[in-house]
């Protein structure tokens, strides 16, 4: 099947969305919007140099390493996105300019420049909407079985950012439903392995909770997004202490 027809995905690229332990007996349902930067091979390189389509712009590197420990762990589903976020980013709404950017932090991205509304609408059809629908039927059959659904998403952050250093290690993120990111901060801080905040390096009113909204608000699910400094999860080990540390996280604040 060709998916938003040969000027998005090809049957070479594949399906856009992954799912890892679709029967995962934990209530947590592990959500990775920007685990990779693949592009699609209609894309070619984005007008990009490979120094951009390597760093954080493109994806957040080392999320999809950590969510698949916390997965193994916990035995919880993973939904991933199988491309960059550049050609969409799956945590804005098709309406932000945030979706397809043509700027990302220092980079032009002149793939992105002066996309008309018949081009956005086709890689909204065939990333943004698979994508979510995955989750939502994921939700729905696990109502279905009588198992709980809890929204966690996982990213990653650049220790700089426009030439700026951030302090913060680990971010616990959420919007108006605070119920289990107050719980993990607590938990944390009985814990403080990492230099842990609330809503850093980023908040609501930066637009990153739209995955947090679309399925754990809309539906009174408990949800929280976690970020982890990208330079702490740079290498294998890294990544494997950053995964158990937010497995006891998690499993202890569920458990209270």
């Amino acid at each position: 099947m060709v998916l938003g027809g040969p000027k998005i995905l090809s049957e070479a690229d594949g399906d856009c969305v992954g799912i890892e332990r679709v029967g995962g007996r934990s209530p947590v349902l592990l959500v990775c919007e920007h685990a990779s930067n693949v592009l699609p091979a209609h894309f070619g390189d984005l007008g990009l140099p490979s120094e951009a389509l390597l760093s954080h712009i493109a994806w957040d590197p080392g999320a999809l390493s950590v969510a698949r420990g916390i997965s193994e762990g916990l035995d919880a589903t993973l939904v991933y996105q199988r491309f960059s976020r550049l050609i969409y980013d799956c945590n804005r709404p098709p309406s932000s300019p945030g979706a397809m950017p043509e700027v990302s932090e220092i980079y032009a991205v002149p793939g992105n420049t002066d996309l008309t509304a018949e081009e956005r609408l086709a890689r909204t059809d065939a990333l943004y909407v698979p994508f979510h629908d995955a989750i939502r039927g994921l939700i729905r059959d696990r109502r279905a079985r009588g198992q709980d659904s809890i929204i966690v998403t996982i990213h990653s952050f650049t220790p700089v950012y426009h030439g700026r250093e951030r302090a913060v290690e680990l971010g616990i993120l959420h919007d108006e439903d605070s119920r289990l990111a107050d719980r993990m901060l607590e938990a944390a801080a009985e814990a403080p392995l990492y230099r842990t905040e609330r809503n850093q390096p980023y908040g609501p009113e930066d637009g990153v909770t739209h995955t947090l909204i679309l399925h754990g608000l809309s539906n009174g699910l408990r949800n929280v997004m976690i970020e982890v400094r990208n330079d702490l999860v740079a290498d294998d080990v890294g990544q494997g202490v950053m995964a158990d540390y937010l497995k006891g996280l998690l499993q202890q604040s569920l458990d209270a």
